[in-house]
């Protein structure tokens, strides 16, 4: 007997009340975009579950794409029955030995949704995991730590079996938080501040800041790569690519050293913000970790939050590098993280940066310097690259 189609379990989303089916329509849309690679298969969305027909799709090619849709609380390969127990006990049968070697222990998990069937949780238990026993020689029951979980789960419309249940990511799908602005170098921390807020159901836009010849082709292709990786976890991004030579070369020209990089990331945001009302987007969104660079004090922090009212969120503003060193690992952003291309930040540091910046004087050295021209003419060339590349993808189709 082979599975046929996928339970999956919502977790966090049956909480969300009358905007369940929001919640759940932006999960879908989520195990689309990670399973677009397979054409044939559907999905039929329930109250509590969602089905995800495999029409033939082997299970162990969609198991490592769903383990990272945002949303998902964990997800079970299943056959499925009529409401009768010899069709429930023969199926758990065949599953129990499909799975089998000489010493596993089992047990019978049952769930019953449907309040109508003829035997409560303890009766399915017993009635299936009774009739498995009796016919398989060596098989032993341990109801703590089996080797074989043997789910039912009882439905209105039939009766689900697996022998595996795999964790999903969790949180909460693709924007169902709204949308943010990702400010994304090629570091370790702004992927995953990224990939934080995604967990969080917010909708990610990437801008970057390229500065041509300083920066290279593949250093832009770096943070591409970074996007790329953010993708998998069940959405579509487009990164904006912010031509920024001039305004660096002007900052460095007009700003005296101490202050160069407190007034580059203050162009930075305003240009970031700029890009995320044309989006409609409702916050910034930057890797910024407290004290871990000269950039990154609450004196640097309140210097360049003033160029914008706009919410800047910092997913990573308590933790400690070696902690967002193995969320990069995980996730697979790291390796990408540590090519050695620079980034423009990188480049432009200045041997001494003020740790303990003050507002008014930085707000004076940029007095003298018309940058509103300069920002306007970074964002009208502004590239805008969507990823996954946009491919003629078969539509997904509903089951009712």
């Amino acid at each position: 007997m082979n599975y046929d189609r996928v339970l999956v379990r919502y977790g966090e989303l049956s909480t969300k009340g009358r905007n369940r089916s929001l919640f759940t329509n932006k999960l879908k849309k989520s195990i689309m975009h990670a399973l677009r690679e397979f054409p044939n298969i559907r999905l039929q969305v329930r109250h509590d579950r969602l089905f995800i027909h495999l029409k033939g799709t082997p299970f162990e090619e969609v198991k490592e794409p769903l383990k990272q849709v945002f949303g998902i609380q964990s997800f079970s390969p299943v056959v499925r029955t009529e409401q009768n127990i010899e069709e429930i006990q023969a199926a758990a049968l065949e599953l129990v030995r499909k799975n089998f070697s000489k010493g596993k222990t089992f047990k019978v998990s049952a769930r019953r949704s449907d309040k109508q069937f003829e035997l409560d949780t303890n009766g399915i238990n017993q009635a299936v995991g009774g009739y498995v026993l009796q016919r398989m020689e060596g098989l032993t029951v341990d109801v703590k730590n089996p080797d074989i979980n043997l789910l039912v789960e009882v439905r209105k419309e039939g009766v689900y079996l697996s022998c595996e249940k795999y964790p999903g990511a969790t949180g909460l799908p693709a924007g169902t938080s709204g949308k943010a602005m990702l400010l994304l170098s090629g570091g370790i921390d702004s992927p995953v501040a990224g990939y934080m807020m995604m967990k969080r159901g917010v909708e990610i836009e990437a801008i970057h800041f390229h500065s041509p010849p300083y920066t290279s082709e593949r250093a832009k292709q770096k943070v591409l790569d970074l996007a790329e990786k953010l993708t998998a976890f069940g959405a579509k991004m487009k990164v904006h690519v912010v031509p920024f030579t001039a305004i660096q070369q002007k900052i460095q020209e007009k700003v005296p050293s101490g202050y160069t990089m407190t007034s580059t990331r203050r162009a930075m945001m305003e240009i970031a913000d700029e890009i995320r009302r044309k989006q409609g987007a409702l916050a910034l969104v930057t890797g910024e970790s407290l004290g871990q660079v000269a950039s990154q004090t609450l004196e640097s922090m309140l210097a360049i939050n003033a160029v914008t009212p706009t919410p800047i969120l910092r997913p990573l503003i308590a933790m400690d590098k070696l902690d967002i060193i193995e969320i990069a690992q995980q996730i697979g952003t790291h390796d990408i993280s540590i090519l050695p291309y620079e980034d423009c930040c990188t480049i432009f540091t200045p041997a001494a940066p003020k740790t303990r910046p003050k507002l008014e004087k930085v707000q004076q050295y940029e007095s003298s310097v018309n940058f509103e021209e300069l920002i306007k003419e970074a964002i009208e060339n502004t590239e805008v690259i969507q990823l996954p590349e946009e491919k003629a993808a078969s539509e997904f189709s509903e089951l009712l």
